[in-house]
């Protein structure tokens, strides 16, 4: 399959699945919210919470069955380099109360002021990162 035609589906699957959660259950499809409400003693919207992960994780599973030459381009980064990104992501989105799904796919299609400038952000926050981590740390490929 074409790469802009992989992405035009994939797109319009994520848009699919955010719309319908928000129609269907009421909820914002925030990944951060909706796994950390997993974690979270509330009982009673575990369900729909563990069923949304736990779809997520069967897709990327099933595509790497399916698919596996989409996921050939290996590690960029050490397992500690990836650990430290992944703890510093968890708590930009703690920080800033939601992550990229939920402002820039949620927020943004809601006209959210305060989800536009959370994209702003961490896409410029983003872009600064991977210039210092590839030009003046010396760490890319």
């Amino acid at each position: 399959m074409h790469p802009f035609l992989s992405a035009l589906l994939g797109g319009a699957l994520v848009g699919l699945s955010a719309s319908m959660l928000l129609l269907l259950n009421g909820r914002v499809a925030g990944i951060s919210g909706i796994f950390g409400g997993l974690l979270a003693p509330s009982q009673d919207e575990r369900a729909w919470r563990g069923a949304f992960v736990a779809g997520l994780v069967l897709a990327g599973v099933a595509a790497a069955a399916l698919a596996p030459q989409a996921f050939d381009a290996g590690p960029v980064r050490s397992l500690g380099a990836t650990a430290v990104a992944g703890l510093l992501v968890g708590f930009g989105t703690r920080l800033g109360n939601g992550c990229t799904s939920g402002h820039g796919i949620c927020g943004l299609s809601r006209l959210s002021v305060r989800s536009l400038v959370a994209v702003m952000t961490f896409m410029g926050t983003a872009g600064v990162t991977v210039y210092l981590a590839n030009h003046v740390v010396g760490g890319g490929q």
